[in-house]
């Protein structure tokens, strides 16, 4: 039987995963690579800007209003970019791995252009995710913290112990609460491409289908977790490597610039070996999305009725 028509295991999900990306690795790699271009574009400049003057206030020289003025404006342009990257990249991966499980590839213009009718449904989903599962538990460990402090203030020494133990016990519960609702919410993308539903529906309909998964899906994210650990430190070893060429330098008139050659050129093979990695769980959250709709809603059934023309096509299989 077709896998998409049958539940699939953990293992089964990984080791399809796995198929799908290598049979279409330069579509996957491709779409990602696109706003991951732009990320590179916006971020090089404001490091470079932020690490040279770091270096040079650092030697007491007095800061540029200039430049800070140029950063400032870096600033307020680099976010909505980077915005804009993030949602056109989950949102074209996921339309990629959706083609590709369904037997439909598309292509990495075709990924890139589709995502541009309904961007703004997409933004608003991510900007949703972000509020609830970053936002929220962030606002809630912030009050908590803030008393802390004041408790501490209150309280001087004596008080020290106890708030510092009510800021640690309130960002791990944050961060427990923000890795549970990640894992309720994580199919919502899925959600909302392949049922075309609004941001909000789409976030309620991922959280009914996690249940019962997520689990898997946490063991997912561990492997990817691991994966990206190993990226990092091949990345790391190269901006280490151009620190420690403007610490040979010292006082001289290359070091400032050997340090931002350094922190650029780990952030660009960071931003690069991140294009492999960001597939992998996009595929695997689209292939958890059908296997928790064949588990909890016959969709295997319907499917093949469909394919048989015993009922109208759904729009919720529909690619454009």
């Amino acid at each position: 039987m077709d896998d998409k028509l049958r539940p699939l295991t953990l293992g089964e999900i990984l080791d399809r995963t796995a198929q799908l990306y290598r049979r279409n690795f330069w579509t996957f790699t491709g779409v990602a690579a696109v706003p991951m271009v732009a990320m590179i574009a916006v971020l090089v400049p404001l490091v470079a800007g932020f690490t040279y003057s770091g270096a040079i206030i650092s030697k007491g020289s007095t800061p540029n209003s200039t430049a800070s003025i140029a950063i400032t404006i870096g600033l307020l342009i680099a976010m909505p970019v980077l915005l804009t990257a993030a949602v056109v990249e989950q949102a074209a991966l996921t339309r990629t791995a959706i083609g590709a499980h369904l037997g439909s590839k598309l292509k990495v213009r075709e990924a890139i252009r589709s995502v541009w009718p309904r961007f703004w449904r997409y933004l608003g989903l991510m900007v949703l995710l972000g509020l609830l599962v970053i936002g929220l538990p962030a606002a809630v460990a912030a009050i908590a913290i803030s008393g802390a402090v004041a408790i501490r203030a209150i309280g001087h020494s004596a008080g020290a112990p106890l708030s510092g133990l009510l800021a640690f016990l309130a960002l791990t519960a944050a961060s427990v609460y923000a890795v549970w609702r990640w894992l309720c919410y994580s199919m919502a993308m899925s959600a909302c491409i392949v049922e075309e539903k609004s941001a909000w529906h789409s976030i309620k309909r991922a959280n009914l289908l996690s249940k019962g998964t997520r689990g898997r899906i946490f063991v997912m994210y561990l492997l990817v977790l691991a994966i990206t650990f190993v990226i990092a430190m091949i990345a790391d070893v190269f901006m280490f490597i151009g620190i420690a060429i403007a610490t040979a330098l010292g006082g001289s008139k290359f070091g400032p610039a050997a340090t931002v050659v350094g922190l650029i050129l780990g952030l660009i093979i960071r931003l690069s070996l991140q294009i492999v990695i960001e597939p992998i769980p996009v595929i695997a959250l689209v292939l958890f999305y059908y296997d928790q709709r064949v588990r909890t809603e016959a969709y295997d059934i319907e499917l093949m009725m469909e394919q048989a023309g015993l009922t109208a096509p759904q729009r919720a299989t529909a690619l454009p």
